[in-house]
């Protein structure tokens, strides 16, 4: 069964290093230890996986990211992407077809996620037993290195 998994962008990007970097693919853009862990353990047990960004919506390892921004869902600012155009972009790129998704991110995605995933779809929360981004970077890292899905 096809699985799609869902990681978290991170605040960190790399014009945060590099300021004259131009728009990148979303792949390289994100460089925060977690995202970096999420990034890994996806790459590791996942066939296919996206970056959800509160400014983007749902970008697939190749999208381009344009520019630097710091959006974050539940902060109330203005260009936080609506339910509505997440749901629309989440089936233009052909998601809600998948059936298993999984979703590498702590609670504040669960209202985001479950205002657009369709009711055929099973999402699963293998992060969401750990109290803290700390433990969940340690999770992540050992399930890589010991090559057991969480």
């Amino acid at each position: 069964m096809k699985r799609l998994c869902i990681i978290p962008c991170g605040k960190k990007k790399i014009w945060d290093i590099h300021p004259d970097t131009g728009p990148v693919r979303a792949e390289d853009a994100y460089l925060s230890p977690f995202h970096q862990a999420c990034e890994r353990y996806a790459k590791t047990f996942i066939d296919e996986w996206v970056i959800l960004s509160a400014k983007h919506g749902f970008l697939r390892p190749d999208d381009i990211v344009p520019e630097n921004y710091d959006v974050a869902f539940g902060t109330g600012h203005p260009e936080i992407m609506t339910a509505e155009e997440l749901r629309r972009q989440f089936c233009e790129k052909g998601f809600s077809d998948i059936e298993e998704l999984v979703m590498l991110g702590g609670k504040k995605y669960r209202s985001v996620l479950n205002a657009v995933i369709g009711g055929h779809q099973h999402i699963s929360w293998p992060l969401s037993s750990y109290k803290g981004i700390g433990y969940m970077l340690q999770a992540l890292n050992r399930a890589v290195e010991d090559k057991q899905e969480l």
